[in-house]
């Protein structure tokens, strides 16, 4: 029995002493290892979250989203460019060139009408330019119907003409001039306070371009007599001078009543 222990015993040594201590340590190591390699994981891990999670990586973040979505203040301005944009492209006159046009009919068409008056031998008007402005003319009525009253008046007042001043609006031919008389003070003839004229061609509605002023003065020297217009000899209001102003307000007001109220030709037995 004895015999029998002493024999197990060393075959527990045998094997003990047997044993590869390299694989013992190989076993130590792989498991030292994985612990080691986990806790370098575990370690890497965090610290990856730790720096993810600074101020710094933070602010880089918010800056590139900044960067890729416009701010509320960058989309405001960029929307009130492009609203100013497209006002500015709107307000631009689309007259501007039909504008320039007709200013080159009017320009053209006054050169031509005044060759033609001076070009007149009977002396029946003569015009002058306003300050060298071609389109505001100062125009002297010679000669009148020498049966009529007026003619009479202008004898024995010794006035030689009647002088009128006709301005032309930009869109003449289209449009007619205006046209008032400034000396001497008349009463009657279709001659209204301020110098205004009564006459139906000189409104936008009996207008027609193909009226010279020649025409015109030629109409305005016929009703004259037609409405039996003098020369005004009372004392103090025969030197009283027309006014522009007047005679604009006066004008305005006669065309709205007669737009309601219709245009009354003189009888032809008032001449």
């Amino acid at each position: 029995m004895a015999t029998l222990l002493r024999k197990i015993g060393l075959i527990r040594l045998h094997d003990r002493d047997t044993e590869d201590p390299k694989h013992h340590q190989g076993s130590l190591k792989g498991t030292k290892g994985n612990q080691k390699n986990n806790a370098n994981k575990h370690c890497q891990t965090a610290n990856e979250a730790n720096i993810l999670s600074t101020p710094e990586i933070k602010a880089r973040k918010l800056d590139q989203h900044g960067k890729d979505k416009p701010s509320g203040k960058d989309k405001q301005g960029k929307d009130a460019k492009e609203k100013h944009k497209g006002t500015s492209a709107s307000s631009i006159p689309p007259l501007a060139p039909h504008r320039q046009h007709c200013t080159q009919v009017r320009t053209r068409r006054l050169m031509k009408e005044l060759q033609e008056i001076r070009r007149l031998g009977d002396n029946f008007i003569t015009v002058e330019l306003v300050e060298d402005n071609l389109y505001d003319w100062n125009v002297k009525l010679h000669q009148v119907d020498k049966d009529s009253a007026l003619w009479q008046d202008m004898k024995e007042t010794s006035t030689e003409f009647i002088l009128l001043n006709v301005t032309f609006p930009d869109n003449f031919p289209f449009s007619p001039p205006f046209m008032r008389v400034l000396t001497p003070r008349l009463e009657n003839g279709y001659v209204l306070d301020g110098g205004a004229i009564c006459m139906e061609l000189l409104t936008p509605r009996g207008w027609s371009s193909a009226y010279t002023v020649e025409a015109v003065m030629r109409q305005f020297a016929a009703s004259l007599v037609k409405g039996q217009g003098r020369i005004c000899r009372k004392a103090g209001k025969s030197k009283k001078a027309f006014s522009r102003k007047e005679a604009e307000a006066t004008f305005k007001s006669l065309v709205k009543t007669h737009e309601k109220y219709g245009w009354v030709s003189p009888p032809v037995s008032d001449g």
